[in-house]
């Protein structure tokens, strides 16, 4: 049964040109922030401690609704409904009520298998990837507007941080083990994917690309988990900008603000010692700094399915 909870524990936020903190959150596993642009409000995940977040930058007020399992990635579904990927399945979140809805259920090929990061594309379409304990195994999947199901990447280890250009004409998506972000060719009209390459590849770093979002020039934003660093590439790959972190674990980033001219950083705390924590002492909290670049807005998860069995 899911609960809601409420604090008050944030920090004053301000445009700045390095990322501050301004949610204490000290979230295990911070992930897939979202913006609302109606109501100008952020949400996420914080996959391991069970809970949606959503954070009012104007007051600083947030609160939480517990899931009762792993949540790894929202999308906007309507109002006062969120699209919830769980640990093996997708369901509504309601806002209003804090009920849960299932939806659709994932078959993985191996045991030690869940879901991970997702996003919508511009046609309402719903992608998210799994993780997995065995190299390989994970996957990339769609899940249509109609309830449809589609798989549409194999061999992946952790799906990850994915994107669309401005133009809607490539795909992003991350393998983190591998440390390569790749680029396909998008197809918007019918939701496929191609011509897979290797756009960034980081192998000759100690880090992993985790969550991703691209800007409205079309340059690419990438969380480096143990890398205390988001790094910003352009189109063609090439590093741009390295803007420091004052956590060893950036998780995810997406643009807000009124002209989406904020962004807005997960962290993560998990699997750290004390001491890695003494050092970044604010290890998953909710971070935001000013860009010189805006960013896109967010696309939202077509209810049509919903509204007809509604």
């Amino acid at each position: 049964m899911s609960q809601l909870s409420r604090s008050q524990s944030s920090r004053s936020q301000s445009p700045s040109p390095s990322p501050v903190p301004v949610l204490a959150a000290r979230a295990r596993l911070g992930e897939c922030p979202v913006w609302e642009a109606q109501q100008q409000q952020l949400y996420w995940t914080d996959i391991h401690n069970h809970r949606v977040h959503q954070f009012d930058p104007a007051t600083g007020n947030s609160r939480w609704f517990e899931t009762g399992e792993l949540v790894s990635a929202i999308a906007l579904a309507g109002s006062n409904r969120l699209l919830l990927a769980l640990q093996d399945r997708l369901a509504y979140l309601d806002l209003q009520t804090a009920q849960i809805t299932p939806l659709c259920q994932f078959e993985f090929p191996h045991p030690d298998t869940r879901l991970n990061d997702g996003k919508c594309d511009s046609q309402g379409r719903f992608w998210i990837g799994s993780i997995s304990e065995a190299t390989g195994q994970a996957a990339l999947y769609r899940y249509d507007p109609d309830g449809s199901l589609h798989l549409m990447e194999t061999g992946l280890t952790i799906s990850n941080g994915l994107g669309w250009s401005p133009d809607g004409s490539r795909f992003y998506l991350t393998d983190s083990p591998r440390r390569q972000i790749y680029a396909y060719d998008f197809d918007s009209a019918t939701g496929s994917i191609s011509n897979r390459r290797v756009l960034i590849d980081l192998g000759d770093e100690p880090v992993e690309p985790d969550g991703l979002t691209v800007d409205s020039q079309g340059n690419l934003w990438s969380a480096l988990w143990d890398g205390w660093a988001v790094v910003c590439f352009s189109p063609t790959g090439a590093e741009l900008q390295r803007v420091p972190m004052p956590v060893q674990r950036p998780t995810c980033l997406t643009f807000g603000g009124e002209h989406l001219q904020n962004l807005y950083i997960t962290s993560a705390s998990v699997g750290l010692s004390q001491k890695e924590i003494q050092q970044g002492i604010w290890a998953g909290d909710l971070f935001c700094f000013t860009p010189d670049i805006p960013g896109l807005s967010t696309e939202a998860f077509s209810t049509e399915a919903f509204l007809a069995d509604g």
